[in-house]
């Protein structure tokens, strides 16, 4: 009887998960939406990344702050007792601020271009920098195969209850440098 229990307990709490989470993207969308467009999705380090977003709010919407990051993740797979498992670390961020605070009015619609800087990984105060030595030991553990880097572009609206945000990933040729 105590395992009936215990099973009716997992499946409510992951039904519950499931059911908050479809709600989550149900009241994501019900708000509005970004569209994330990059013309190319190779880059080299030193490169500025160009795009471009159309924002659409169908409800009134508080914005804390409109931006586009590039974010860098470190992601690691590894295989103990028959299991796999995935481990992420976020190793590089920046982001641009396209537009401070400012209310968005139901039906709002707004095209906005942007241009964010990769990483440059050839200079030599980047390779001497925190940053810099932690991507190089990022890059230098991609010589196990289960390590790879992933890049991506998100467009962000800060709001206010549920943020808008869209992204893309974007591939970064980054090399050994060590």
């Amino acid at each position: 009887m105590s395992e009936n229990i215990i099973l009716l307990l997992v499946a409510v709490v992951v039904g519950g998960g499931l059911i908050a989470g479809i709600l989550y993207f149900i009241l994501r969308h019900m708000r509005g939406s970004i569209k994330l467009s990059l013309p190319q999705t190779a880059f080299n380090p030193g490169n500025k990344i160009s795009g471009e977003f159309d924002l659409l709010a169908k409800k009134p919407i508080q914005g804390n702050k409109l931006i586009v990051r590039l974010i860098g993740q470190q992601v690691t797979r590894h295989h103990q007792n028959g299991k796999s498992r995935t481990r992420s670390q976020e190793i590089y961020r920046d982001e641009v601020l396209v537009e401070e605070a400012k209310d968005y009015p139901a039906g709002y619609t707004g095209k906005y271009s942007f241009e964010i800087n990769t990483p440059n990984t050839n200079e030599t105060e980047f390779l001497n920098s925190p940053l810099g030595q932690t991507l190089n030991a990022a890059v230098r553990l991609l010589s196990n195969r289960n390590t790879r880097l992933q890049w991506r572009v998100e467009a962000r609206l800060d709001a206010k209850g549920i943020d808008l945000v869209a992204a893309k990933k974007i591939t970064l040729n980054t090399k050994f440098m060590g």
